[in-house]
């Protein structure tokens, strides 16, 4: 049997790269024995999905939790920015990090501001334009509806 070889295997780091340019995929991963490669295009965040475990099961509290807001208030509010999609929520890239954007945060039109996974894709939801986060709707792992509003920018 011949031995296995050191390091990284490049030739199928490109075959992978080809793939996602043949394909316009954004990601792509591979697992064979104790080797994991995931190859990604430039600014597509990476995510790792936890396997789920009795650990898991509910989320983690969050640190502060956002005020909630009358739905009537927000759904009229011009600077709501609405779900593009019908998905769960997530404020933060991973589990336990630090959110994308909080109460009182400046951001830039194109910014990723949270994430919506919808079939099980991670979708990133940029800022629609630059300016303050005033309020936060929705909370960390929250269903959401097409037209929700979630997240306030003045």
């Amino acid at each position: 049997m011949a031995d296995k070889k050191q390091g990284i295997d490049q030739v199928l780091i490109r075959d992978l790269a080809n793939i996602l340019n043949e394909t316009d995929l954004t990601e792509i991963e591979v697992e064979q024995d104790d080797l994991r490669i995931r190859v990604s295009r430039a600014g597509t965040p990476q995510y790792m999905q936890a396997p789920v475990t009795a650990s898991f099961a509910a989320p983690p509290p969050a640190a502060a939790a956002p005020a909630a807001v009358p739905a009537a208030d927000a759904r009229n509010n011009k600077n709501a920015v609405t779900a593009p999609m019908v998905g769960t929520a997530y404020l933060a890239p991973a589990p336990g990090a630090r959110s994308f954007v909080e109460v009182g945060s400046i951001v830039k039109e194109g910014q990723t501001i949270l994430i919506i996974e919808a079939m099980k894709t991670m979708n990133q939801i940029p800022a629609p334009r630059s300016g303050k986060v005033t309020e936060i709707l929705i909370e960390d792992a929250a269903p959401v509806e097409y037209g929700e509003p979630m997240i306030v920018i003045e």
